[in-house]
């Protein structure tokens, strides 16, 4: 019997396989050990309304915008994400508030015998603990962000009110495919019989992949791009439903460019949500937007660290979401640019490489995790690309290098991996 949180999350940690630790060997393609483990616990997933978020990138944002939303309309709102950056409590919410630690106690001690039987990965019992604790709670609605692709995701067992999928772009090719057809293919498994799907935007190539799942279970689907538009005006933001304004001067806390593909699936969802007899009203949109961070303390999205000089961290960590990141960097007014950059190795990197600009000031750090790239190993690989730098293993040492490096009219960037970005103290 564990008697203490810390003994409960090391249980976990030692004997189950855990994705943002060891890559690819954690991820199970199967939903049998989530089916069992669930079965188990009386099917808690069935208990409550949910909404199903996939995507490459912007379904982390995505789903604490719409739980943030549906918190500012009076409900009782539970939120899933994954992974977590500070403390495991934060992949399980509801209203904000992370998950007790006695109940992960709680947890852990019932679910044991089947931890045993079954062998389950560590995502796998943090969905089927997630589920238990929203059932237990009575929720009234659960945003459930997809871990990993989508159709063999061990989410994937809900039967949500909508679904939602944002971006689709190059990540986990040895997992979920080496075509953008083969990753979005797995991104609309979690299109159900009925059930409406909303696509953030239209991509050239991938959006008849959408269209001919939706065909399949009869389900309606929605492009956002075609309807809604989202754009800063002096500063604010402004949303359009088919040119006419349904949001002004919204002063939305995310600040990175890409989030305006993101708003536009999450109000489209919400125009579902209040189809299906969701009572969510305009003020409830525009407060949840402008709340966001507040509501669900989201972290890591282009996220201003410190002024003179500028800091920034983001989690973006493949091709796309970089691409975005260094567009942004590019419009951020600076004289000197000091990157902070590390990378997990099961990552193909040269592309990103690529792309990164070579008159930046380089630090190459390493995550404390088994799949860190080593950074001197990225340093080396990076000097092929043009890329000078220092090697610090640590991140907070080496971000406190670019920092006294850096005068005050500088841009210190710290990125590359999630995982950079958790160990970041200012976090």
């Amino acid at each position: 019997m564990l008697s203490t949180y810390q003994q409960a999350l090391d249980y976990l940690y030692a004997n189950l396989p855990m994705f943002q630790r060891i890559g690819a060997a954690a991820f199970k393609k199967d939903l049998t050990n989530t089916i069992k483990l669930c079965n188990a616990l009386g099917n808690p997933q069935q208990k409550f309304k949910t909404i199903h978020v996939a995507g490459t990138n912007g379904k982390g944002s995505s789903s604490h915008m719409l739980a943030s939303i549906l918190q500012e309309a009076n409900y009782t709102t539970g939120l899933y994400t994954s992974p977590h950056l500070k403390s495991f409590t934060e992949r399980i919410r509801i209203n904000g508030d992370e998950v007790d630690e006695s109940f992960v106690v709680d947890f852990v001690n019932r679910i044991q015998p089947q931890i045993e039987e079954i062998k389950p990965s560590f995502f796998e019992i943090t969905v089927a603990m997630a589920f238990d604790y929203f059932a237990l709670k009575k929720v009234d609605v659960a945003v459930i962000e997809v871990g990993l692709g989508g159709r063999l995701d061990s989410t994937n067992i809900i039967t949500p009110k909508v679904s939602l999928i944002t971006n689709i772009g190059w990540d986990h090719k040895d997992l979920l495919g080496d075509t953008l057809e083969k990753i979005a293919y797995e991104k609309a498994g979690i299109i159900k019989p009925g059930v409406p799907v909303v696509i953030s935007e239209r991509q050239p190539g991938i959006e008849d992949v959408f269209m001919a799942k939706a065909r399949e279970t009869n389900s309606r689907i929605t492009f956002a791009s075609d309807h809604f538009n989202s754009s800063v005006v002096k500063g604010k933001r402004q949303v359009r439903k088919d040119g006419v304004v349904v949001l002004d001067k919204v002063d939305f806390p995310l600040m990175g460019n890409y989030q305006s593909q993101n708003i536009k699936g999450v109000v489209c969802t919400v125009d579902v949500l209040r189809q299906l007899e969701f009572n969510i009203p305009d003020r409830a949109v525009m407060d949840g937007l402008q709340n966001v961070i507040t509501n669900t303390h989201l972290k890591g999205r282009w996220q201003k660290l410190r002024e003179k000089p500028l800091m920034i961290c983001d989690t973006g960590h493949n091709l796309d979401g970089i691409t975005e990141v260094l567009q942004q960097l590019h419009e951020t007014p600076h004289r000197q640019l000091h990157f902070v950059f590390g990378v997990v190795k099961d990552k193909t990197i040269d592309e990103i490489l690529t792309i990164l600009p070579k008159d930046a000031t380089y630090y190459f750090c390493q995550a404390k995790l088994p799949r860190a790239l080593d950074a001197a190993a990225l340093a080396k690989k990076a000097r092929e690309f043009g890329l000078q730098g220092t090697v610090i293993p640590d991140v907070n040492e080496a971000k406190n290098l670019a920092l006294k490096n850096a005068s005050e009219n500088d841009l210190i960037f710290i990125g590359g991996s999630t995982f950079v970005v958790a160990e970041i103290n200012e976090l």
